[in-house]
């Protein structure tokens, strides 16, 4: 899960493989495969690094286990 900010401020976190697609306009706006919609305060580049970053973590602590 990847931490985000809504534009008040308050943190979340959210399950990245949930997303569906996203676009700033000019905020950030993340929508989930359930239709469900988020504006946050990331920019899309943050967005993608975050969850690369997530990613990358998951995968490295995989191939060490195995």
């Amino acid at each position: 899960m990847i931490e985000l900010s809504r534009l008040n401020g308050k943190v979340f976190y959210l399950n990245h493989n949930l997303i569906e697609i996203f676009e700033e306009t000019p905020d950030t706006v993340i929508k989930l495969t359930d239709g469900t919609k988020y504006v946050v305060r990331e920019k899309v580049d943050e967005l993608l690094r975050k969850i690369i970053s997530f990613n990358r973590q998951v995968f490295a602590e995989k191939t060490r286990i195995e």
